[in-house]
Formats: C-alpha cells, structure tokens, sequence
C-alpha cells in the first residue's frame, strides 16, 4: 500500500513587523500561534524532516496523520516567537540555516532582516528542533558552477556541524530552484533529503532529494491554512505559483545553456 502524502509547511520569518524584504513571507506570531493550535486540534502529529524521509527508506510507519513545519533562512523570531509555541504543543520542526546569515564569525551581511545567533541556534536544536542546511549563502544554486556550487553545500554543512557538534542530516534549496545536478551535487555532499518547494504534498515518489512543500505567507488565513494541513484545494491555492514557477524554470534553464555556449568557446 502506497503512502499517504504529506504536508510539509514552509515557514520563514515569524514577525510583529518584517520589514519590507521578508513581509510577504513572514506570519504573524498570533498567526502562527493560532495555526499551531490548528494543527494540535486536527490531530495531527507534526515530525522532522530526517525522520519523515527515514520511515520513507526503510518501511517503518509513521504516526498518525504526520505534517512537517519547516523554516528557511534563520531568522530570529523563529526563536522569539516559534519556539515558545512550539515547546506549548510539543511539536517537532525543522530549521534550514543558511549559515553566512547567522550573526557570528561566519555572517557573510547577507540576512534580510534580523538573524539567528549560534547560541539561539543551538537553543533551538536543544529544544527538538532539526538543524538543516540552506546553503551558505543562499543562492540560486543552478546558475552556480560546479566548484562554487559544492562550496556552497560543504561549508554550510561543516559549519553547522562544527557549531551544534552535529552534522546535518538534511537540505532545504534556497528559493526551491534545484536541478539533477544540483540534487547529485546535494547527496554526494553527503545530505540524506533534501526539500524543495513546488507547493504540493510531499509523496514517496517524488524522491528523497526533491520533496514538495506549501508556502505560508502573510495573507495566509486561517481557512486557507486549515485546507492546507488537510491536503485540500492545493493546487487551485497555488495555481499562480506554480505557473511562475514553470517561467523562471524556462529562464533559468535558458541562462544556463548560454552560460555553457560562452565556456564551450573559451
């Protein structure tokens, strides 16, 4: 019998004022406090990433009706404001850090807005929170060449595991944007899954380096969210997504074949 789908909620910053660069995808805390509630009154049974793509591997049954709550990017409220909640309901979660954002001796001045410091980090991860990898410093990965691309996934990894004494087990792409050589890029750093975004359900099918998951925003209401965490009426919710989506593929795919043109003639 084949798996049942499921939920994986993208989250970035949760915020009482985001500024202008993280607005449309950060939620509110009294937002985020009330889908949490949502989830704990569905009975669902959030897990973390490693140990949803674990059971996918090897057979072993997951409890019932699981849902993953995964953040992106490392932005502070994910400790000022999630974690609070999260510890309430006993949630588990997912952090991907892109590592040259956190505040500390490798911030690179990239973060958006304010960032995670290592101790919060290591705060979080004490408080069953998985720490995942979001590249170093968040770019889009398939337009990186090869040298610059494994860069990017090794230093993440090494300082994340040098930081928490633990070496991340998963990955999350930065903006979602992967490609086969991206995904082998990924397993060969030695990452075990690997999420991408393609607001859809994640299923077994699509692969352990390439699980879907659904975008909570800002205007996300309580509805749309309730519709989400049951797997209802995706594909009409994100149907403008997905179709941006399939453009800035084409452009992206246009730009690295020009890119490979202009090396061929070097």
């Amino acid at each position: 019998m084949a798996e049942a789908p499921v939920p994986i909620l993208m989250y970035h910053s949760v915020a009482t004022a985001p500024n202008d660069a993280t607005r449309e995808l950060s939620v509110a805390p009294e937002a985020f406090a009330e889908q949490m509630a949502c989830i704990g009154d569905r009975g669902l049974t959030p897990v973390n990433t490693a140990d949803l793509a674990a059971s996918w591997r090897s057979g072993k049954p997951l409890p019932p009706r699981p849902l993953l709550i995964t953040f992106d990017d490392g932005y502070a409220g994910v400790h000022r404001h999630a974690l609070p909640v999260l510890a309430k309901h006993g949630f588990a979660s997912t952090l991907f850090v892109s590592t040259g954002w956190l505040k500390g001796a490798h911030d690179t001045g990239g973060g958006l807005d304010t960032m995670l410091d290592w101790d919060q980090v290591r705060e979080l991860a004490a408080a069953d929170v998985e720490i995942g990898g979001h590249s170093h410093t968040h770019p889009q990965l398939d337009q990186l060449d090869d040298r610059t691309l494994r860069h990017e996934l090794i230093h993440c990894k090494e300082i994340v595991a040098d930081e928490l004494g633990t070496v991340p087990a998963s990955f999350a792409y930065p903006y979602g944007y992967s490609s086969r050589r991206v995904r082998e890029a990924v397993r060969e750093t030695g990452y075990a899954q690997a999420l991408a975004v393609g607001n859809g359900l994640a299923r077994r099918r699509q692969g352990p380096y390439a699980l879907h998951r659904v975008t909570v925003r800002r205007s996300t209401g309580i509805e749309e969210f309730e519709r989400l965490v049951e797997g209802r009426s995706i594909a009409r919710n994100f149907a403008r997504d997905r179709a941006l989506t399939k453009g800035y593929a084409m452009v992206r795919r246009a730009h690295q074949v020009r890119r490979k043109a202009i090396r061929s003639r070097v």
